[in-house]
């Protein structure tokens, strides 16, 4: 009587940890699809942003594509932790710096666009100057106003947006979770970062494109994954039957 009280305690127990392992599984495998829906706007509003000039505040593509960018910025963080989630194991060291750079990055990043979307057109008529001088950030411009820290902040993010990238589309390709050529495209689209910054703003942003891509088809790997292929065996699980089988 005691051996069958004890192994329904542990039967119970070892339900209970195998839900908590399907929840979180579940809760990683579905941090996908915003990261798809990130990576689709982040590819697909580079060809028609507007110019980062004054006069593109008051209108009506901007009022359109700086919440989608607000949008973007956040699922981004929430994509990219359930990236780093799903193969943190064989990720290691350089997978973590990876993920804390390039989330940093997003983290700082989704603070500007939160400005273009919501603080920017009230101002565009009363501080026209100080608009174009933080529009500029974007574009390479001096600007004509003092803006304070901003522009070191914006330098920092990019340097973020470049190693944080590199980093952890390395440790991607490395770990060979995710496709292999997902992270090996985000890797060098980061990478080229630098030469991309030699180019005119507009041309920058078609070269941001790639990185959009990868990591929206990190994203849809990592959702279109089968509940089966990305649970791993519960431990002790097998053994567990067979003592049962044996107390009957």
């Amino acid at each position: 009587m005691a051996t069958h009280t004890r192994m329904n305690l542990i039967n119970q127990t070892e339900t209970i940890k195998e839900e908590k392992q399907m929840d979180t599984r579940n809760l990683i495998r579905w941090a996908g699809l915003p990261l798809i829906v990130a990576g689709i706007i982040f590819a697909g509003i580079q060809p028609i942003h507007p110019a980062d000039v004054v006069a593109s505040v008051t209108t009506s593509a901007w009022a359109i594509i700086t919440p989608l960018k607000t949008i973007m910025s956040l699922f981004f963080l929430l994509g990219i932790t359930g990236l780093y989630a799903r193969q943190a194991n064989k990720a290691g060291w350089l997978g973590l710096a990876g993920y804390l750079l390039f989330s940093l990055c997003w983290a700082l990043l989704l603070a500007f666009v939160f400005a273009e979307t919501f603080i920017m057109p009230p101002l565009a008529a009363a501080a026209p100057q100080f608009v174009d001088g933080f529009l500029g950030l974007a574009g390479g411009r001096a600007s004509q106003v003092n803006l304070g820290a901003l522009p070191a902040v914006w330098t920092v993010a990019g340097i973020l947006y470049m190693l944080g990238g590199l980093l952890f589309g390395i440790a991607t390709f490395r770990a060979g979770v995710l496709p292999r050529w997902a992270g090996g495209l985000l890797a060098i689209t980061a990478a080229l970062t630098p030469l991309a910054a030699l180019l005119p703003h507009q041309i920058q942003r078609l070269a941001a494109m790639p990185m959009g891509l990868a990591l929206a088809w990190l994203g849809y790997a990592l959702w279109s994954e089968r509940r089966a292929q990305a649970a791993e065996s519960v431990p002790g699980k097998g053994s567990l039957q067979l003592r049962q089988t044996g107390a009957k």
